[in-house]
């Protein structure tokens, strides 16, 4: 089944993705597309997106599951970048370079431009870890090397009062995580993959990663990162 250009101009962001991703055959999207255009003025039942999303084995206690350094490898494509034609953004991707706004809102003793100098002041950790996305692939067992976050969150010496932190990629995709999810021990800030530098495309020069979570939540090219308690602004859409 094909969909018209009018069709497909009327389709959300996260419906083409899935699409592209394979998880959501045409069928259906078409079924969204004549949604959009003609909406319901009641609650309809609608297909689900098949295979999505995929299992994400964890722990009993909700940790990530430990690989050994001999089980990792590359992840699979395609990746997911918030820009057309999923192109990396250019910018500095020398982690020794990099210059990342921290803002803490006065609820931190440090606030400014991180610095690769500020984290080679803490404790280097490394872990192996599946990285798993909601769709069937991308998907690799990887190790990631850097610090933890709560030794990061220390280093800054952010109040106990702050609720979360909001995490923003050069590509202006953004996540918030709650700070128990951050001080989770897995939970590090790396600029290390496979014992490499991480490449551009896998998000350097710093990447959060949250192994327990599907891997949209491990923010690539972090250039951004601000603690707060209400809720910020979001970032602009890229041009």
């Amino acid at each position: 089944m094909t969909l018209s250009r009018r069709k497909a101009l009327s389709l959300s962001g996260s419906t083409l993705a899935g699409l592209s991703l394979g998880v959501l055959r045409p069928e259906h999207a078409a079924a969204l597309a004549q949604g959009q255009d003609d909406w319901p003025d009641s609650l309809v039942e609608r297909p689900l997106r098949e295979g999505f999303p995929a299992p994400l084995p964890l722990n009993a206690d909700g940790s990530a599951p430990e690989h050994p350094e001999s089980a990792a490898g590359p992840i699979t494509d395609p990746l997911m970048w918030r820009t057309q034609g999923r192109q990396t953004p250019q910018i500095e991707f020398d982690y020794r370079r990099m210059a990342i706004r921290v803002d803490t809102r006065g609820m931190a003793r440090l606030s400014g431009t991180l610095r690769f100098s500020d984290l080679e002041q803490l404790p280097v950790v490394s872990g192996t870890y599946l990285l798993q996305c909601g769709a069937p692939n991308p998907r690799g067992i990887v190790k990631w090397t850097g610090v933890r976050f709560s030794d990061f969150a220390d280093m800054l010496g952010v109040i106990p009062g702050v609720h979360y932190c909001r995490f923003v990629g050069s590509d202006r995709f953004y996540a918030d995580e709650p700070m128990t999810t951050l001080r989770h021990p897995q939970v590090m800030l790396a600029w290390m993959m496979n014992d490499e530098p991480i490449p551009p495309r896998h998000g350097a020069p710093l990447r959060l990663v949250v192994p327990f979570r599907y891997g949209n939540r491990s923010v690539k090219a972090i250039t951004e990162m601000t603690f707060s308690t209400p809720g910020p602004r979001m970032p602009p859409l890229p041009a």
